[in-house]
């Protein structure tokens, strides 16, 4: 089905066009995608982690709809900001109990000793957030592949389509990325 035709797709016109209404329409369209994306990151979180993915998915879709300066062009369009949403939601929350782990205001205990069992394939989007923040510095490009494949679930071909190169440039760069992700983040995360 053409792009121009997908239902997901005239909703967010619909939307953008100023017609609340579509935004009910929209929901059932693109829900079951944006929960099994946010259960997919979800999953690599650590195991006391409280955010769940029909939490997150709902923050995340909340915050997408408000968008007013947003012209959604399509349902990729909408799955790149998506992506972006869903990140910057992880990262806040990686945040937040990274700095109750800290103390928050709290006594310190001297743990000496004491072993904490971790499990490799977690990932503190806090660090991973930073990370991507060193990688744009170095190639703008390299790092939206990685926030758009990562985060928005999109394939190569729809990146490559919203950042006007070739399906090739895409997976060289998402190799780069990863391989460059993986040495700065350390190798005990994988980026499949």
């Amino acid at each position: 089905m053409p792009e121009s035709t997908n239902p997901a797709t005239m909703a967010l016109q619909t939307l953008s066009a100023g017609d609340g209404r579509a935004a009910d329409v929209l929901l059932p369209l693109i829900y079951g995608e944006l929960r099994a994306l946010a259960a997919a990151k979800l999953a690599r979180e650590r195991p006391d982690h409280t955010l769940q993915p029909t939490a997150l998915v709902h923050e995340a879709y909340l915050k997408l709809i408000d968008q007013t300066r947003v012209q959604w062009q399509d349902r990729d369009h909408f799955m790149a900001v998506a992506a972006e949403v869903i990140r910057r939601i992880l990262v806040d929350s990686s945040r937040a109990k990274n700095a109750t782990k800290r103390g928050g205001g709290r006594h310190r205990l001297d743990l000496e000793g004491v072993v904490v069992p971790t499990a490799g394939s977690e990932i503190d989007y806090e660090r991973l957030d930073l990370a991507l923040n060193e990688l744009a510095a170095l190639s703008e490009r390299r790092a939206r592949v990685v926030e758009l494949w990562h985060f928005g679930g999109l394939k190569n071909i729809a990146i490559a389509d919203m950042l006007g190169v070739c399906e090739r440039t895409v997976d060289n760069d998402w190799k780069f990325a990863r391989v460059w992700l993986q040495k700065r983040l350390g190798g005990g995360v994988m980026f499949h």
